[in-house]
């Protein structure tokens, strides 16, 4: 097994390390802001390709409805990466990255505006101190600045958040299944590729790079954009929020060490305050709190992990809890799903029980997700000691380190009867953009 694969920690906070010198990179390049978001999706075609192969070997090929979604959510990419790339020019690398993480802000107003999901009260309280950041990075409360035209980069960025929470929600649209994550992003790669270029004949800003600037958006192709990618997006998702929000911090800290060291860039005191702002507002609205509950699944409501105590009596036959410290079943809406893996994931901790007992453990804000192993089994009293019911080759998909992730459970013949012996179908259980972490594939 790869090592950083036991380790999410470690591996979210090296593919944050990598994605912080994107916007570095962008800049050695030094081409126009079309042509450098045109070139860095080509060059990683090869490798995603060669990804994607690996995957669809190992789990068949992706649906045409899928790659026709990705390709469309390719053209949100694209404005994304030539919007944020100007931004780049306008504020530098190092405050581009900052405001690259209004993302989050944006992905829960795009999801409020167009599917009328109300944004988490955390996220609400730190909105001030998110918009007080941007005044300050902006100029817009007075004092020096650095950079171009500061007030226009703010602008952008947050147009480029707009780009990236379209792009998301498209995406997420056409993709639900966790294994497959190559494929998708091949697509919506190859068509931002096509797309940018010709936003670059468009806005006059197609042209061919120098071999030194072909080296750069290389580099960036191969290690921002797909190496840090792959970390990130396979170790966020087995990480709990709070954590992963602060881990990712390292993002745009990296960045602007890395542009201070590198570009020489020097933001002023005052902008330095602003990113800090951000920063801060990131960290509020990406928080999360946790309560517990006991009783049966009626009273567990809404985003709910029932935890099946070792040796209890009643278990099916054929399960793993000899091996586990505890099996742990989402429960959306009196609805099971379940995971024994969530504990080796480190996104539950062991409760102490004797034989016998069932606890429920509530999350408001979040559940964690992991890989799901095959059990099948179901729910007969409606009691706590809820089975394992399907696994991620039957169609399970379980992501919910947020507020702004989903749950979907698809149909599938070999799955059990659920609760109340309903039978399963496509149900999309809360906000379906996904994960909105402050990182992304830029």
């Amino acid at each position: 097994m790869d090592p950083l694969g036991r380790r999410p920690v470690l591996t979210a906070l090296i593919g944050a390390l990598v994605i912080a010198w994107s916007a570095p990179l962008v800049r050695l390049a030094d081409v126009p802001p079309a042509t450098a978001a045109s070139l860095r999706c080509l060059l990683a075609l090869p490798l995603l390709a060669l990804l994607a192969r690996r995957e669809q070997r190992r789990h068949g090929r992706l649906p045409v409805r899928t790659r026709q979604v990705c390709a469309l959510a390719g053209i949100f990419f694209a404005f994304d990466l030539v919007l944020w790339h100007h931004v780049i020019a306008a504020v530098g690398a190092g405050l581009a990255t900052v405001l690259g993480n209004l993302q989050v802000l944006v992905v829960a107003a795009v999801a409020w505006w167009l599917l009328g999901e109300r944004p988490p009260a955390r996220l609400l309280a730190a909105l001030p101190v998110l918009l007080l950041g941007v005044a300050l990075v902006s100029g817009a409360l007075g004092g020096q600045t650095y950079g171009r035209d500061p007030r226009l980069g703010v602008l952008l960025g947050l147009a480029t958040s707009v780009a990236y929470a379209l792009f998301l929600l498209v995406l997420r649209q056409g993709s639900t299944d966790l294994r497959l994550l190559a494929g998708p992003l091949l697509w919506a790669t190859g068509s931002a590729a096509a797309f940018a270029a010709l936003l670059g004949v468009a806005l006059g800003e197609l042209v061919v790079p120098g071999w030194q600037a072909l080296f750069w958006l290389a580099v960036l192709a191969l290690t921002a954009q797909v190496l840090g990618w792959l970390l990130i997006s396979s170790s966020l998702p087995r990480l709990p929020a709070a954590l992963t929000s602060v881990l990712l911090l390292a993002q745009p800290i990296g960045a602007l060490a890395i542009s201070a060291v590198v570009l020489s860039e020097t933001p002023t005191a005052v902008q330095y305050a602003g990113a800090a702002c951000i920063l801060a507002g990131v960290v509020v609205a990406t928080a999360t709190r946790r309560t517990r509950l006991r009783g049966p699944v009626e009273q567990a409501g809404h985003r709910a992990v029932l935890e099946d105590l070792p040796d209890c009596p009643g278990d099916e036959r054929g399960d793993r809890e000899n091996r586990q410290p505890f099996e742990a079943s989402a429960v959306v809406d009196g609805q099971g799903v379940g995971d024994d893996h969530l504990a080796d994931a480190g996104v539950l901790q062991p409760v102490e029980g004797r034989p016998g007992q069932h606890t429920v453990r509530r999350r408001d804000d979040d559940v964690g997700g992991a890989v799901v192993e095959q059990q099948r089994g179901g729910l007969a009293d409606r009691a706590a000691g809820v089975d394992h019911v399907v696994d991620q080759d039957a169609g399970l998909v379980l992501d919910l380190p947020d507020d702004l992730t989903h749950l979907h459970l698809v149909g599938h013949p070999g799955v059990a009867p659920l609760v109340d012996d309903r039978e399963t179908g496509t149900e999309p259980v809360g906000p379906a953009l996904g994960d909105a972490h402050p990182s992304g594939v830029r």
